[in-house]
């Protein structure tokens, strides 16, 4: 929980800081951020395989699914289900000791996918406390998910485009053949490339979603050097 603090912390630095951090982390973790409600397409996002199977539970209208043979054809037996982590875990207090029926299979769904929107919420929490000492929290709930990871994160492609924002000509001119080539050569580069680039000329691996927050952009410079020839 330290730790998730501590992550609290460098996110709201970077938002302070206007300097983006890569970060990856489950769409639903910043809608949580923002105090957004949660439905079963977030889980759906993030882990296909269990969503599908809760689905398949819940809905047996047309798969010859009956109170008989309920317990052949569903591999569940109790109120239990899978954690993040790949533990069998109870949704319900006691939930190992409750049967799951043909009955009562929409109250286990309902159970299982509360907790697996849920599973986490200690640790959200931990983040929004490292947050609060720096930012005011309650002010995320006015932004939306992709608002917020945007401050924290920036933007995840580097274009040629944005680039040519944050460049400075020094004793050469963006018409010169040489900045011709140097920005063709860069549309060429993958986006993993662009990142190494902008790392090496700033510093940064991502740009903030405003690029007027980047008070220091890098230069190019001409520089003629003489050119010797040798003569056998």
């Amino acid at each position: 929980m330290v730790q998730f603090r501590f992550l609290g912390i460098l996110m709201a630095v970077a938002i302070r800081t206007k300097k983006p951090l890569d970060l990856h982390l489950a769409p639903w973790v910043w809608k949580q951020l923002c105090c957004m409600p949660l439905s079963g397409a977030d889980l759906e996002e993030v882990d296909l395989l269990t969503y599908r199977t809760l689905q398949g539970i819940l809905h047996l209208e047309n798969s010859g699914i009956t109170a008989d043979n309920f317990h052949v054809m569903i591999p569940l037996d109790s109120f239990m289900a899978h954690s993040a982590d790949g533990r069998l875990v109870p949704v319900v207090p006691r939930g190992q000791n409750i049967s799951l029926t043909f009955s009562n299979r929409t109250e286990y769904v309902e159970r299982a996918l509360d907790y697996r929107l849920h599973e986490m919420d200690s640790q959200v929490d931990a983040v929004r406390e490292g947050m609060s000492t720096i930012i005011p929290v309650p002010l995320l709930s006015l932004l939306t998910a992709q608002q917020l990871e945007q401050l924290v994160c920036g933007l995840p492609e580097v274009s040629v485009e944005m680039l040519k924002k944050l460049v400075r000509y020094r004793d050469i001119t963006e018409n010169h053949q040489l900045i011709r080539w140097f920005w063709q050569s860069l549309k060429e580069f993958t986006n993993e490339e662009r990142v190494l680039f902008l790392r090496f000329v700033s510093g940064r691996s991502r740009l903030p979603s405003n690029l007027a927050d980047i008070s220091q952009k890098f230069q190019i410079i001409k520089v003629d050097r003489v050119r010797h020839r040798f003569v056998r």
